[in-house]
C-alpha cells in the first residue's frame, strides 16, 4: 500500500477511535482491505475520508465511517454466518470476509455482482458468495447469525427477520425511503426481538426484484 494510503488509513483509524470505536479485530479489518479498490478513479484521492459516493446503478457507497459503525453494532465473531442485502462495490463483505466465517451478499444489480466478484477474486477472500439475487427475499432454508441490510425499508422485515438464528442480529434503516430513517438493531432472544435505535441515517430505498437490463 503506498504511504499516503497507509495515512489514509490511519486517519480513518483515528476519527474511529475518536468516535469511541477501539475494536482491535475491526480495525485489522480496515487495515488488511484496501478501500482505494473499492471506489470509482475519479474518487480514488478521496476514498478514505467522510462521506459516500454515488457508484454504478445509480447507487451509493457509504462512508467508511458509517461502514465501521454498524459492523461494531452487528458484532460479528469468526463462527458467523452472515447475510449483507446490497453488494454494492463489495467493500463490506471485503470487511466482514475478515470478521465472519462466511459471507453471503445478494444485489439486484448483476453489474455490481461481477464488479464485486472480480474486487474479492483480486485480494484473494474466498468465504464471500456474492449473488445476482432479489435481497428482499433474502435466501430461503438458510439461518444467519448476523443479517445487515444497506438499504431502507418502510417497517422491519418480518420475512428476513424469520431467517435469524437464535440470539442472532440485524442491521436494518427502517423509515420513508425519501427522509430520515433509524438505523435499527434487532436482537433475537428466544421468541421475542429487542430493537434498539442506533442513529438517524438517509440511505436509499432497498427495491424488490432483480434489475435485468444492469
Amino acid at each position: 500500500m503506498p504511504v499516503d494510503k497507509r495515512e489514509a488509513v490511519a486517519g480513518l483509524l483515528l476519527r474511529l477511535r475518536t468516535a469511541g470505536i477501539m475494536d482491535k479485530r475491526l480495525f485489522k479489518a480496515f487495515e488488511a482491505v484496501p478501500r482505494q479498490n473499492f471506489v470509482p478513479l475519479i474518487f480514488l484521492d478521496h476514498c478514505y475520508e467522510p462521506g459516500s459516493f454515488p457508484i454504478e446503478c445509480g447507487q451509493i457507497m457509504t462512508s467508511g465511517d458509517q461502514v465501521a459503525k454498524t459492523l461494531l453494532a452487528l458484532d460479528v465473531q469468526d463462527s458467523h454466518r452472515v447475510l449483507e442485502i446490497g453488494t454494492g462495490t463489495g467493500y463490506q463483505a471485503a470487511l466482514l470476509a475478515h470478521l465472519a466465517k462466511k459471507v453471503t451478499t445478494l444485489d439486484r444489480y448483476r453489474t455490481l455482482v461481477e464488479k464485486a466478484k472480480t474486487r474479492l477474486d483480486t485480494l484473494k477472500i474466498t468465504n464471500v458468495l456474492a449473488s445476482h439475487a432479489d435481497g428482499m427475499a433474502g435466501l430461503s432454508n438458510a439461518l444467519f447469525d448476523r443479517i445487515v441490510i444497506n438499504g431502507s425499508l418502510p417497517e422491519a422485515p418480518k420475512h428476513l427477520i424469520e431467517q435469524l438464528a437464535s440470539n442472532g442480529v440485524m442491521i436494518v434503516p427502517v423509515g420513508p425511503g425519501d427522509g430520515v430513517q433509524h438505523l435499527t438493531r434487532m436482537t433475537k432472544v428466544g421468541s421475542r426481538f429487542n430493537n434498539e435505535v442506533l442513529a438517524e441515517v438517509r440511505m436509499q430505498p432497498l427495491k424488490p426484484g432483480v434489475s435485468k437490463a444492469i
